[in-house]
């Protein structure tokens, strides 16, 4: 467990609660869990702001799980001027063309069939491994899929919260 909090935490912790709204929304998109994640502050560290993340992301209702999803973009086609989704998503940025190729042609499919985007915690991953995983979950059942999606978000979330508080940190430091 950490138990000194880096200064970009005490600044969020800080911070008004419209400024901390929009840090939260480039986050995650769900308005519900950025609320619950808000009204936890002020976090003692950044164990704690993971661990109202994790609680938030349980939390979330189907239509707030959708408000979320809607604010990713496909895997191997991450909205132009996004730098977020274009860092997850680098393991695809040198893949061949067949495997982008095949990577929209799935990424379809499942929209298709699940109704939503396909959702992983894409980094650290090759575009062999997405394509892989993609492979294994287009034909679960929606729900188990949902589930599915909920964990990846919860770890997207850790990633980017994470990054959110030691970037903070890091700029307040120059």
């Amino acid at each position: 467990m950490t138990t000194s909090a880096p200064p970009g935490l005490a600044r969020f912790n800080a911070a008004d609660r419209p400024d901390v709204a929009a840090l939260l929304h480039t986050v995650c998109t769900s308005r519900a869990w950025g609320a619950a994640v808000a009204d936890g502050r002020p976090y003692r560290h950044v164990d704690a702001l993971l661990d109202a993340s994790d609680a938030a992301v349980a939390g979330l209702t189907g239509g707030d799980l959708d408000e979320a999803m809607a604010g990713h973009p496909p895997i191997g086609r991450p909205t132009p001027g996004d730098a977020t989704s274009a860092r997850e998503q680098s393991g695809v940025s040198g893949s061949a063309d067949e495997l982008r190729a095949e990577l929209l042609e799935l990424n379809l499919a499942y929209q298709e069939r699940h109704g939503h985007v396909f959702l992983i915690c894409a980094t650290g991953r090759t575009g062999e491994e997405m394509l892989a995983a993609l492979r294994r979950r287009i034909d679960n059942d929606t729900g188990t899929e949902r589930e599915i999606v909920r964990t990846e978000l919860g770890k997207i979330n850790r990633i980017r919260l994470t990054r959110l508080v030691t970037a903070e940190a890091a700029e307040g430091e120059r």
